[in-house]
């Protein structure tokens, strides 16, 4: 894209001012119809070293009431944030409904620095350009406006700035070392930025070249770009996007109809046996995943009182406390609901050598979402394949991926249910809802079975836990997380 671009004509200082004028009172009114129409935008600022990144965002910013938005300069990974996927620290950053997010800086330039550092080559320079795309794509899927901007000036413009930078000490600062080395291998930067944009160039979320030679000038595209294209933004917000084909190998799964519920039971001994050899083989292979730095996901869905926190607790007995963490997922926050419904998950994803169990998880927007009409049809009919893209992304990391349904009949939920109710010491564990949802069974398994077929990939399968008998499904939880393991030690 660089290579082929020309820049436009600059216009005279006159027409820039009074463009510029015209420029700011738009950006300023629509801050507020950006809030009404609760529209998240996100900015990303990226370019050449010296090109004016920093100073343009505090240009833009001006324009905007403060509370709503922020910025975030987005450096080179800490060792923290090494021990993530690629996509956690950008992930985190979206913003809210109705607010702005500006960053200098993100996946541009980490992607683009590790190919020229040869540490980003072949398949794996496709499979960050595919983790890239498939993010840009659910956000603006999900009513993200995200506008990319690449500040484009020549070599010797970038020499002339740079010298002027070093030249006073209180300056000096930002110029990095990298800043140098791109500003002497020039051409070779074009190339890998011209190839990385290129790949990374769609309708959804565009390119834009900022001709960033003048510096007012700079600034009147960046405004105009993001008048427009907040314009467009709020007439297509009613319209639905397409439902994407699933592209990942699926794993046949039965219908919860058809899953046998007899026979599954364990006498006492045999479980307290069972047991205790399974745990004590988990909290060994646990030192193991620490020692090899591989993460471990574990989710649990499954129908109310179906026994999910009795299973978590005989994993957990086997753990290192301070090497897994549990996510209880209830309703979402405010500050959850207004961001896409991924975030709450991204943001608790555990390091590389740790275990995260999440009780209920990202599945919620294709059951409970669904139904209870928390998001639209076209929302929940998209998430079948942004789950799978979301749980490919941590395959590719290296995460273990065990995804659990427990499954009861609606005899034993009933005669749960009434236990609950009965028992003083467990009546907080019976709720409303839970009766309610009891009355949309049918439509309930329905939701799951859709969700069994189009969600169990190869490299995240469903793995059903038959829990009439609480002892039997324990037991087979911990054989299943343990061969898993294994698998993935090996």
């Amino acid at each position: 894209m660089i290579t082929n671009w020309s820049p436009a004509r600059v216009p005279e200082k006159e027409e820039i001012r009074e463009r510029l004028a015209a420029a700011k009172a738009q950006l300023y009114e629509f801050q507020m119809k950006i809030k009404e129409h609760k529209i998240p935008v996100l900015v990303l600022f990226e370019g050449w070293g010296a090109s004016g990144k920093g100073s343009t965002i505090g240009k833009v910013i001006k324009n905007i009431d403060p509370r709503f938005f922020k910025v975030a300069t987005m450096s080179a990974p800490t060792e923290e944030e090494k021990r993530y996927p690629f996509l956690y620290k950008y992930f985190k950053q979206i913003p809210e409904a109705g607010k702005f997010t500006f960053l200098d800086s993100g996946w541009m330039e980490q992607t683009c620095r590790e190919c020229l550092e040869g540490k980003l080559e072949g398949e794996d320079y496709a499979a960050r350009i595919q983790s890239i795309q498939h993010f840009e794509r659910q956000l603006t899927d999900n009513g993200y406006l995200v506008l990319k901007f690449f500040m484009q000036i020549n070599r010797e413009e970038q020499t002339h700035r740079m010298e002027l930078l070093l030249s006073e000490k209180d300056t000096r600062w930002r110029v990095s070392e990298f800043d140098k080395w791109e500003n002497e291998h020039y051409k070779k930067c074009v190339k890998v930025f011209d190839r990385y944009m290129t790949d990374t160039n769609a309708s959804s979320a565009p390119w834009y070249i900022i001709d960033a030679s003048d510096r007012k000038w700079a600034e009147l595209q960046v405004l105009e770009t993001m008048v427009s294209n907040i314009q467009v933004a709020m007439q297509n917000q009613a319209h639905s996007v397409p439902i994407l084909q699933n592209v990942f190998p699926l794993k046949k799964m039965p219908k919860l109809a058809e899953i046998d519920l007899k026979d599954k039971f364990l006498e006492e001994e045999e479980y307290k046996k069972e047991l205790k050899t399974l745990q004590k083989k988990l909290g060994e292979l646990h030192n193991r995943l620490y020692r090899k730095r591989i993460p471990v996901i574990i989710t649990y869905e499954g129908w109310d009182a179906a026994g999910k926190g009795g299973n978590i607790k005989r994993i957990t007995e086997a753990l290192d406390p301070r090497g897994y963490e549990v996510h209880p997922i209830a309703s979402p926050e405010p500050h959850e609901k207004a961001r896409h419904y991924l975030w709450r998950f991204w943001t608790r994803l555990p390091k590389d050598g740790h275990i995260a169990i999440f009780d209920r998880t990202w599945y919620g927007r294709v059951m409970v979402e669904r139904l209870e009409g928390f998001c639209s049809e076209n929302d929940w009919k998209r998430a079948y394949n942004e789950m799978n893209e979301f749980e490919k992304e941590l395959k590719d990391w290296g995460a273990v991926i065990i995804k659990f349904w427990v499954q009861i009949d609606k005899d034993t939920q009933l005669e749960r249910f009434k236990e609950r109710q009965n028992n003083p010491e467990k009546q907080w564990k019976i709720t409303d809802e839970d009766w309610r949802n009891r009355d949309k069974w049918d439509e309930y398994e329905i939701a799951v079975n859709e969700m069994l077929q189009k969600t169990s990939t190869i490299f995240a399968p469903w793995h059903v836990l038959e829990s009439v008998d609480k002892k039997y499904a324990r037991i087979k939880a911990l054989k299943i997380v343990i061969k898993e393991i294994e698998k993935a030690l090996k």
